[in-house]
């Protein structure tokens, strides 16, 4: 693979707890463990980061699968669902479940984009055999 560009981003202070920083300043976020597992939360933490970014991809995907196909999709929105939790080696796992809502087609056309939007996105591309993704297609 040749990338046409490539992000960057330094996580300093313990991990979790701590800032993230995109190599160009766009991104400059304090990082806290949730409430959930035991942190004091009040900032944002990996999975709210890997959400956004698998969803905003996603969207570009199916959009894109969406022109190719020439389906006139409107109002399309994605939300991810980013769990974590023990995987029963000693380490942590990830699951995922993309909300797909989207108009101007019918239900068996939404399901096929984006069925086709999860081949085409890098994010499902490179989850695909290591976190379980569950897709939930809407026509509203």
């Amino acid at each position: 693979m040749s990338s046409v560009y490539t992000a960057v981003a330094t996580a300093t202070g313990d991990g979790r707890n701590g800032r993230a920083r995109s190599s160009d300043g766009v991104i400059d976020v304090d990082l806290a463990i949730p409430k959930e597992m035991g942190g004091t939360g009040g900032a944002t933490n990996p999975e709210q980061l890997f959400a956004a970014g698998y969803a905003a991809c996603f969207l570009s995907a199916l959009k894109l699968v969406a022109r190719q196909q020439q389906a006139p999709i409107v109002d399309a929105g994605v939300t991810a669902e980013v769990g974590i939790g023990p995987n029963g080696e000693g380490g942590f796992g990830l699951e995922v479940a993309l909300h797909v809502e989207l108009g101007g087609v019918e239900q068996a056309v939404a399901e096929r984009l984006v069925e086709a939007a999860h081949q085409v996105c890098p994010y499902s591309n490179a989850t695909r055999g290591n976190v379980p993704v569950t897709l939930e297609t809407t026509v509203a």
